[in-house]
């Protein structure tokens, strides 16, 4: 392997060698495992690197949120594979919505979350995030049910008043605005 392949670093007293996922000790060559814990006191564990089980689907989840802000079509993936594993996983389908939706793929999106309303049932969340998705195609009805539909299964969702308070004025409802409004008002005051 060519030296560019290799880096060095510190490991306590010692100079440890990597490369990819190997790691040795400079002087005698001894491969370095990744251990956690002070087996001083007799607590050792194996760290795991690499892929939870294919079954782990909340392991899968964390993975993709965490790779969200680097690498978004990673994430899309990783969520998508969260869903065959776990088909009501409510965090995974509304991310999945979300990212596809940054990414302008609103059909997709669009689909993505009435499937998701059909495998978790009627999730607060879900019904606010189609709304704001239809909002931005211009499906201003369309999103006015779903903001009402969210504020049915939960009226405190602040976030949801404001919203349909500005869809409403915006469709020339002004009493319906003024009431969406106020209940926000009173709920982020709070």
């Amino acid at each position: 392997m060519p030296l560019s392949g290799l880096s060095i670093e510190a490991l306590g007293d010692r100079v440890v060698v990597k490369d990819g996922a190997r790691r040795w000790q400079a002087e005698s060559g001894q491969y370095v495992l990744d251990f956690e814990g002070d087996p001083s006191v007799g607590s050792l564990a194996v760290i795991q690197r690499g892929e939870p089980p294919a079954a782990d689907g909340e392991a899968w989840f964390e993975r993709a949120c965490d790779l969200e802000r680097r690498d978004p079509d990673a994430a899309r993936e990783i969520y998508e594979r969260v869903l065959r594993v776990d088909p009501a996983h409510a965090g995974a389908h509304v991310n999945l919505g979300r990212l596809l939706h940054e990414k302008g793929r609103f059909a997709d999106a669009e689909r993505a979350y009435r499937r998701a309303l059909l495998a978790c049932g009627s999730e607060p969340l879900l019904h606010f995030n189609l709304g704001v998705l239809l909002e931005d195609m211009g499906r201003k009805s369309g999103a006015m049910d779903a903001y009402e539909r969210a504020l049915g299964e939960d009226p405190r969702f602040a976030d949801c008043h404001y919203n349909l308070a500005l869809l409403c004025e915006d469709l020339d409802k002004p009493a319906k605005a003024i009431r969406h409004m106020a209940q926000y008002r009173r709920l982020v005051e709070r």
